[in-house]
């Protein structure tokens, strides 16, 4: 929790430097800040909801992505070494923020009726309609939110076991078996190779898990907000 509650407050500390005095002719800084606001504003919000319905929804999925890349990174930044988001508490939390808002998107453009769009394929015979009404409710309203969660905390459980391994590994080897003069401690030089190319696997998937519970999360609000499905 701690972890979490300071990468908020770095978050909110970033964003106010960097919206406080944006200039024409930006800084090295700003052209960052610029880079990734509008990385995720244009490829992933405009990019998947259009102008006008990607300005309303704009606030949550920026918030989701840069929550979820804040506490992503913390699981190779020491001294922390553990990602916020490998308790499932927070990977909850953004998946049902996302169920909820393509829900809300969808009810504030159908109504009741969008209920109806989700489950009912038109042209079918009734039997098969039911039965596909059926499907289609455990993957939109059940499954949806499951599987977001589970998606980005496994991910980030995974890579955090494998960090801990390998430089475990690197600590036994070169302070316990090579400090014993055993040769084998040798082998503490692989597994900290193995640890710092994991590490850089983990702050790619790091960025690579922000970038698709958000996407999904767009693309679940342009789904809902369809005219079929």
């Amino acid at each position: 929790m701690l972890i979490r509650l300071l990468v908020v407050a770095v978050l909110l500390l970033i964003f106010w430097l960097g919206s406080r005095r944006m200039q024409l002719i930006p800084t090295r800084a700003q052209v960052v800040f610029e880079f990734a606001t509008g990385f995720v504003r244009n490829n992933i919000v405009i990019g998947t909801l259009g102008e006008k319905d990607g300005k309303r929804f704009m606030p949550v999925l920026m918030t989701i992505f840069f929550v979820t890349l804040g506490m992503n990174l913390t699981g190779i930044i020491p001294p922390f070494q553990i990602a916020g988001t490998s308790v499932i508490g927070l990977p909850l939390i953004m998946a049902v923020v996302a169920y909820f808002l393509f829900i809300y998107a969808g009810v504030r453009k159908f109504g009741l009726r969008y209920f109806k769009n989700a489950l009912i394929l038109p042209g079918l015979n009734p039997i098969m309609a039911a039965f596909l009404a059926i499907l289609e409710f455990l993957s939109t309203f059940i499954l949806r939110p499951i599987t977001l969660t589970l998606r980005l905390l496994m991910n980030m459980v995974a890579g955090h076991m494998l960090l801990v391994l390998c430089f475990a590994a690197t600590d036994f080897f070169l302070f316990t078996v090579l400090a014993d003069g055993n040769l084998l401690g040798f082998l503490g030089v692989g597994t900290f190779a193995f640890g710092l190319a994991f590490t850089l696997l983990e702050l790619f998937v790091a960025a690579l898990q922000a970038y698709v519970i958000t996407i999904l999360a767009a693309i679940y609000i342009q789904m809902a907000l369809a005219e079929e499905h």
